[in-house]
């Protein structure tokens, strides 16, 4: 492949963010936000895609408010499935690649172990539901394709749960935080860096073809949401942050203390090992980057 036209959706979102910086080196990237490819208007999307041309799609935009979804499965369905059908239909006729995010909600979370590519999904909520139908249309047109599932996306840019973590430890002495629900929090300057090794592994192997298919794409090991704050807080606190709450006074709870419309995977885990072996990958333990991420969020770093 020589350097790739890259159209980026999503361009504003915690990935697609990340991905503007990962993506600049290797092609010509046109970075499109929600505002300027709106999934919820198809032929618009389409019309995008007849006038840009890409010989590489990079979809990084979701429907993500996993709760809302079930009250509007809808506006899921149109955004999760149909659109990224409109994307792979057009790589397919083109012979674009498309690269594509998925998500662990698309597994019931009742597995012991982590789940392989190969594990029956069985999602539980309306946005699993919708994000497995997006991954079935992908395979199902025939396109070349990467679809990379993730799980517990963070970044310093836009809402994710380790910021909520902090800013609640600055207002209250206690929290109480779902210590039954286990995976892997993943930074999405990891996904974007990872997402821009295989690109430049379809551009140089002459076989690309056969790479083409499904992946896991986590940070490795494993925790709980409760471990989690734990060492947000922890880390915060060891940075100076002046942080109400103390990593002692984060009360464990289950799942069933905290009831929400859309159901969780208990297990979140997905075995990356794919992955690792056929792109010669390391991924990190998921410490290290949510370190990081509270040393970039530190006022004042130098």
């Amino acid at each position: 492949m020589s350097a790739p036209r890259i159209l980026l959706l999503g361009a504003d979102g915690q990935v697609g963010w990340e991905l503007r910086r990962s993506l600049l080196p290797l092609g010509d990237v046109l970075p499109c936000t929600r505002q300027q490819a709106d999934f919820s208007d198809l032929p618009a999307l389409r019309a995008l895609l007849d006038r840009e041309q890409p010989s590489l799609i990079v979809n990084a935009a979701a429907y993500t408010a996993v709760d809302q979804a079930e009250s509007d499965p809808a506006a899921a369905q149109r955004i999760n499935a149909e659109a990224p059908a409109v994307l792979a239909d057009y790589a397919a006729a083109s012979g674009a690649w498309l690269l594509h995010y998925s998500t662990d909600y698309v597994f019931d979370g009742r597995k012991p172990e982590p789940y392989v590519e190969t594990d029956a999904p069985n999602p539980q909520s309306a946005y699993g539901r919708s994000k497995l139908e997006g991954e079935q249309a992908i395979a199902a047109s025939g396109c070349r394709h990467l679809i990379l599932r993730t799980s517990w996306v963070y970044a310093a840019r836009g809402g994710n749960f380790a910021k909520t973590m902090l800013r609640l430890a600055a207002e209250r002495e206690r929290l109480r935080v779902i210590a039954d629900q286990f995976g892997a929090p993943t930074s999405a300057e990891l996904i974007a860096d990872v997402t821009a090794l295989l690109i430049q592994r379809l551009r140089h192997d002459p076989q690309a073809e056969r790479l083409s298919g499904l992946y896991h794409l986590t940070a490795q090991g494993a925790t709980s949401w409760h471990g989690y704050a734990r060492l947000v807080i922890e880390h915060a606190r060891r940075r100076g942050w002046a942080l109400r709450c103390v990593p002692e006074n984060i009360d464990a709870i289950t799942t069933a203390d905290y009831p929400l419309p859309a159901p969780r995977p208990a297990n979140s885990r997905l075995d990356c090992s794919k992955l690792q072996t056929t792109f010669d990958l390391h991924l990190p333990p998921w410490p290290t980057q949510v370190q990081r991420l509270i040393d970039e969020l530190t006022p004042n770093t130098p």
